[in-house]
């Protein structure tokens, strides 16, 4: 008996070109692309080990958790690394980019997250580009959960390597990502004695069997399952249109944001700006006198479905994550969070009026 997930027939040759094709057409760049096979840690890190090495001085922006693992890989490949920290609560500016760069000009390696899916800021990359393009530095972006929910201009922007994953605003699986690699990247890979080779984290190896190749044959198997389902992610992105997509992330912060801001019962939005807020993820901060990780269990209670989650590692206490992307990114859903935080607050004994968020969160979305 066949089954439409086991007996597929291989994935051609043809085929993954063309599905890198129109990765490269929702990054808007004329780049290569590899279609990289595994989470998007993979070519995160396979990026950052083939460009950097001894004799790189990285400017390493740190505007949540992913920041902090890319400043670490650096060390690890013998950079030298600047790091720009700023409270996750906002978003880094150009002019501190800027100012870095007068204070430190040797600086030839920009390492940036666009937008912070765990900490709920986004980050201006348009201007940060501006700034690193100026300076002839290599400018590394993780566009992870930003693509498919906010503008990603590749080009236009000056991004070297630029990194995407399925699994958040596109609304397909963890298993499958991609990196788009400029002629200067590869040319800085090119001179690095450590780049990997003959590994998974190698670029290089992709650029000389497949890429160089003519993408005529593929240098090994691929995951079947993944690759169609980003097939199937950019094919319903196209459809609806890509601009329609951005829009319904929006809705759903603007309304998460205004919900959260009428709630009362002391949660407040973490990121303070409408302008630096994420919208793939609402930050909340919960109140002085409660812990974030038990509103949210009790807000599961509801409904075990609700995307919502504390804040990691040392945040757990006083950050609560609504994770509005892919097919999460509708105002009910938010609305649904809302109630659901409602209901644990007035359980903790906290004065609420989910009737004034829920309106809030319908009004807000329409702005």
């Amino acid at each position: 008996m066949t089954h439409p997930l086991l007996d597929l027939p291989p994935l051609s040759a043809a085929r993954f070109a063309s599905i890198e094709d129109r990765v490269a057409r929702l990054l808007s760049t004329e780049q290569d692309v590899v279609i990289t096979q595994g989470e998007a840690l993979l070519p995160l890190e396979g990026a950052i080990r083939s460009a950097a090495g001894p004799g790189t001085t990285a400017l390493n922006v740190v505007t949540g958790p992913y920041g902090q693992t890319f400043g670490n890989w650096l060390r690890d490949c013998g950079a030298r690394v600047i790091d720009l920290a700023v409270p996750f609560h906002t978003a880094v500016t150009a002019e501190q980019i800027r100012e870095a760069f007068t204070e430190h000009p040797e600086i030839d390696f920009v390492s940036l997250v666009h937008a912070e899916a765990a900490t709920g800021n986004t980050n201006p990359v348009a201007e940060i580009g501006e700034v690193v393009r100026r300076h002839g530095a290599l400018f590394y972006l993780d566009a992870v959960a930003s693509v498919g929910a906010e503008p990603v201009l590749t080009d236009a922007w000056g991004v070297d390597l630029c990194v995407i994953g399925a699994q958040k605003a596109m609304g397909g699986p963890a298993g499958v990502s991609a990196v788009s690699v400029s002629g200067r990247a590869w040319a800085r890979m090119a001179a690095n004695p450590g780049a990997p080779r003959r590994s998974y984290l190698s670029l290089l190896d992709w650029k000389e069997r497949w890429t160089d190749a003519g993408r005529t044959a593929l240098p090994h198997a691929p995951a079947q399952l993944e690759m169609l389902a980003l097939e199937a992610c950019v094919e319903r992105i196209e459809k609806v249109g890509l601009r329609a997509v951005m829009d319904r992330h929006a809705a759903a912060a603007a309304a998460a944001r205004a919900g959260a801001r009428a709630l009362g019962g002391g949660l407040e939005p973490y990121v303070r700006r409408d302008a630096e807020a994420a919208p793939v993820a609402t930050t909340l901060r919960a109140p002085s006198d409660a812990d974030a990780s038990e509103l949210v269990a009790w807000a599961l209670e509801t409904d075990p479905g609700l995307p919502l989650a504390a804040g990691g590692g040392a945040l757990a206490s006083e950050m609560i994550r609504v994770n509005h992307y892919g097919a999460d990114a509708t105002v009910d859903v938010v609305r649904g969070c809302l109630a659901a935080l409602g209901d644990a607050l007035a359980r903790k004994g906290l004065t609420v009026d989910v009737d004034a968020a829920l309106r809030a969160a319908t009004e807000g979305s329409r702005r």
